[in-house]
């Protein structure tokens, strides 16, 4: 799948990404490693602390969390309160924490801490790293229930289910031609508005699309290929 075909930006992701980052905070165990305390955290008296834990129920979606704190920061996913405003370009976030703002705010000031240690290359954030790893160790944890066919990244893997179930969720509002993925309605959209943004840099023809103009270059090329050998013969 081509990232750029995969709405980064969508509300889906950006509830996928928000609600990742609960999972991990709001949990009912106390922390205490069993394999560090085994006769402590088998002890009936205190498995019996975990089922008698309250949680905070969502009057909304019915999402029970274990921590108060856990369940305000979710409920942003149904408010639509973005707390967080870039000081840079003024888009609003619903991070979790500031943490998440520090990390967008890298791509305004080009800091990219996070280095691989195999090819050197550099990213701002360290999630970016953790999947940019894979294409070294060749590790493709998200795998499709219907074919097998596995990824690096759990939207590649939505993005390819579309192709068994044939959701197109996203549409032309000019003449409602539904799509898979982002890219794609992206591409069309230029049939209506006339945009070309692929440009040939040796004759000045513009596509609409990249594909286009690469078909254009290989026949410019044997074009001149050929002009050059005409101009050789006798």
């Amino acid at each position: 799948v081509d990232s750029s075909l995969v709405d980064w930006g969508s509300v889906q992701h950006m509830h996928y990404l928000l609600t990742r980052v609960l999972d991990k905070v709001d949990s009912p165990n106390c922390g205490l490693d069993s394999r560090a305390s085994p006769a402590t955290s088998e002890h009936p008296e205190h498995q019996e602390s975990h089922k008698t834990k309250t949680s905070h129920c969502c009057s909304v979606c019915g999402r029970e969390c274990y921590k108060l704190s856990v369940l305000q920061i979710h409920m942003r996913i149904h408010t639509g309160e973005k707390p967080y405003p870039c000081p840079d370009c003024g888009k609003k976030f619903r991070f979790a924490h500031s943490g998440g703002l520090r990390e967008h705010e890298r791509i305004h000031s080009g800091e990219k801490p996070h280095t691989c240690t195999v090819c050197g290359k550099s990213f701002t954030q360290k999630g970016s790293l953790r999947v940019h790893l894979r294409t070294h160790t060749g590790e493709r944890p998200y795998s499709c229930a219907v074919c097998g066919k596995s990824y690096t990244q759990n939207e590649f893997l939505k993005v390819h289910q579309r192709t068994h179930t044939g959701e197109r969720p996203y549409s032309c509002s000019v003449c409602g031609k539904g799509f898979a993925q982002i890219g794609n309605l992206k591409k069309h959209q230029r049939i209506h508005t006339g945009e070309k943004p692929y440009q040939c840099l040796e004759c000045g023809a513009s596509f609409t699309q990249k594909d286009s103009l690469k078909m254009h270059q290989r026949s410019f090329i044997s074009f001149l290929f050929s002009f050059d050998l005409l101009v050789v013969l006798p």
